[in-house]
């Protein structure tokens, strides 16, 4: 083909940014005759998704790929348009981007959360998910209500006790960023952490016990071996947080089958030796001294009910977990990695005025899908990234495309799939090439629509303010993250005298 193709992206995080990269790089190199504009959109007046607003402010080199991600718009060969604080669904609808552009690919991943689905889950304070509380703490301007949730649940003037629900990273993210957040140490201070979140986090210096749980056992762990050793590590480094495993929990999870799995896997391996190693030096601890927090990593504990509290109904007083054992799956041969954890019949109640439910994300749909929406899974159907049953010229990619799972690199190895199906059906003329307007047609749209659409110049209006050194907490934070849409907007657009 030759011709000028217009691509837009729903969704700028790292699922969005690559397959942007990698159509940028081909058409930067293919024929002269042949171009490309690609316009990326997200509901956020920010780009760079989960890079943003889900890495850990503690992890800094994983948020480096924003460096990456910010030459594509910044390119003098094909660069690429951003739409920020543009919501598909709300200020253009699906099928009027379709109507527009030869190509979508939709990247906007999961913003919703699976749930345990039992009693007190959406009924008591203080039971929030995972993805809630990380975007918090990562100034999300979606979730800064809940501070309120967290500084109420974090006021005892007695031991404080949250419970983690999960055995994934992001489950060990929460409760490292709470035993940092929550001690005397300034580590924090040189991280991009929100500062609503870090001061209310420091409110109160009561010791605080967080204790991390999951229906099986330690080698069944969706963790990685990096976030256990910054566990590890909390007494070292000064956080006053101690590290405690239960050696019996270790042992009742080694069950023949777990064996299996742990020899055929070496990651799993050096895991299991890292938690016998913390567990023979401080499995024994029920409470530390006054002046330290303590992080429990506890196994074969199934939640079955958020109970509340003896003195205030309304709030989380504890999480009741029936303790489990593995056995293997009836209808599965015994690889060792089949097996099921079923209940025993014993529970055992945790006290908690917080907890934070890390049992997944979920993708949601947007009008548009109504064929190719997989509710359960939630995801979109497809073929190598090509949205079934939705008609031609619909794509898909990242998490929205395969599931909650992987790093960030993983979107990499996703986006290449996805462009390689786009540029086969190209290459193949199964795309009709409309020439219907574009990025001028949707920035007509929008702008008779009122909508304030953050391009890239007013993103860099943002960042500015975001990286000024009178902001900082000191000289080592890389940025002060505006929390809200107002002040946002307001950074974006300082001459404008319209309301934001």
């Amino acid at each position: 083909w030759k011709s000028s193709i217009s691509v837009a992206i729903v969704g700028s995080g790292p699922a969005g940014c690559y397959t942007a990269k990698y159509l940028q790089r081909y058409f930067q190199q293919a024929d002269e005759n042949m171009s490309i504009s690609i316009d990326m959109l997200d509901r956020l007046p920010t780009p760079f998704g989960l890079v943003r607003s889900g890495v850990a402010p503690d992890h800094p080199e994983v948020k480096n790929v924003q460096n990456d991600f910010s030459a594509l718009f910044e390119t003098e060969k094909l660069p690429v348009s951003f739409f920020g604080n543009v919501k598909v669904g709300r200020d253009v609808s699906l099928n009027e981007i379709r109507s527009i552009y030869d190509i979508v690919v939709l990247a906007y991943g999961c913003e919703s959360d699976r749930k345990l689905q039992i009693p007190g889950e959406d009924s008591l304070e203080g039971v929030i998910s995972a993805r809630e509380f990380v975007s918090w703490y990562n100034a999300h301007p979606d979730y800064s209500h809940i501070d309120a949730v967290v500084s109420k649940a974090l006021s005892s003037k007695e031991i404080r006790h949250v419970v983690v629900i999960g055995h994934g990273n992001v489950a060990l993210d929460c409760a490292r960023i709470l035993a940092k957040g929550c001690s005397k140490s300034i580590g924090l201070d040189s991280t991009d952490i929100a500062s609503h979140a870090l001061s209310t986090l420091r409110a109160n210096d009561t010791p605080i016990t967080i204790t991390i749980v999951g229906r099986r056992g330690h080698i069944q762990g969706a963790y990685t071996i990096k976030e256990l050793r910054e566990l590890t590590r909390l007494e070292d480094e000064g956080y006053g947080a101690i590290f405690s495993i239960s050696p019996d929990e270790l042992e009742f999870g080694s069950t023949q089958s777990s064996l299996k799995q742990l020899e055929k896997s070496r990651p799993k391996k050096r895991i299991d030796k890292l938690l016998r190693q913390t567990a023979a030096r401080n499995g024994t601890l029920e409470s530390v001294s006054p002046n330290e927090n303590l992080v429990k990593l506890r196994f074969l504990l199934n939640p079955v009910s958020f109970e509340p509290s003896l003195t205030e109904k309304s709030k989380l007083g504890f999480v009741r977990c029936e303790r489990t054992k593995l056995i293997p799956h009836k209808d599965i041969p015994d690889d060792g990695q089949s097996q099921i954890a079923v209940g025993t019949g014993e529970y055992v109640d945790i006290p908690a005025q917080l907890a934070l439910v890390s049992v997944g994300y979920k993708g949601v749909p947007i009008g548009g899908l109504e064929h190719s929406f997989q509710k359960e899974k939630g995801i979109v159907q497809n073929q190598g990234g090509k949205v079934d049953g939705e008609g031609p010229g619909l794509y898909v990619t990242g998490w929205l495309k395969r599931g909650p799972n992987g790093i960030i690199g993983t979107n990499a190895v996703d986006a290449k799939e996805t462009v390689a199906s786009i540029l086969q059906d190209l290459k193949d003329e199964k795309l009709p090439i409309k020439n219907n307007g574009g990025t001028a047609k949707l920035t007509q749209f929008l702008h008779d629509r009122e909508v304030k659409v953050v391009d890239w110049g007013a993103y860099q209006m943002i960042n500015s303010v975001e990286t000024r050194s009178a902001e900082m907490r000191n000289e080592k934070q890389p940025r002060n993250k505006l929390p809200t849409y107002h002040e946002l907007l307001n950074a974006a657009f300082p001459r404008d005298p319209r309301p934001v």
